[in-house]
């Protein structure tokens, strides 16, 4: 009876191991996957990656499609925000319990319009920095034929841009109490928001048509 227990007791060992190794690698996977600086730093490094090994031609074709890369990046950044105020948080609101709004309005909006305002700062900034390496910048900001799309697009940005930088955000700073405001000013400055907001909406469809159909 001792032989076969101990047969049994070596038999579960390399289970045993075998279950811790696995819950380890779990745990180390847990960690990484739940820091989100460390996602977006692996995800570069990748990108990065491929970028020098898919550009071999030249330095200035390499700058161009890193260019346009960080530039779709910080657009899906500041459109992505800009609708799902539009389809999730501004239609949600009413539907929300009072006592749980601000859950929202002092946690989630601010955290959303940093991402969504300094998304729009870049994106605007890249996209400028890639028409001017692409040498387009005299021609689409005079809407040239052949860069007459892409020209629309820039400028339909640049109004969308503005409107975050100095409608929506300083009307917001108001509405969420980040700023001393009366409850009328506050009232008034989260209808402005909104407004502009959606007339962002509006311009973000013509606009995106412009920008993927510019070639």
């Amino acid at each position: 009876m001792h032989v076969t227990n101990e047969i049994w007791r070596h038999k579960e060992e390399p289970t045993r191991w075998g279950n811790a190794a696995t819950d380890q690698g779990s745990h180390d996977m847990d960690k990484l996957l739940g820091n989100l600086h460390a996602v977006l730093a692996i995800g570069f490094v990748l990108a990065l990656g491929i970028m020098f090994a898919a550009f071999p031609q030249g330095a200035e074709l390499m700058w161009s499609g890193v260019l346009q890369w960080l530039h779709v990046f910080f657009g899906i950044t500041w459109i992505g925000l800009l609708y799902y105020f539009n389809f999730v948080q501004i239609p949600t609101m009413p539907a929300i319990p009072a006592d749980l709004k601000p859950g929202v309005s002092k946690f989630i909006a601010p955290k959303a319009l940093f991402f969504f305002r300094w998304g729009a700062a870049l994106t605007v900034l890249t996209g400028l920095l890639l028409v001017y390496v692409n040498g387009d910048a005299h021609a689409a900001f005079t809407l040239a034929e052949d860069r007459r799309l892409i020209g629309i697009g820039m400028y339909l940005a640049l109004i969308m841009a503005f409107n975050v930088w100095f409608i929506i955000w300083p009307a917001q700073q108001k509405a969420l109490g980040l700023v001393p405001a009366e409850d009328a000013v506050k009232a008034k400055a989260a209808k402005t928001a909104m407004m502009t907001s959606r007339i962002n909406t509006m311009l973000s469809i013509p606009m995106l048509f412009c920008m993927t159909n510019m070639h």
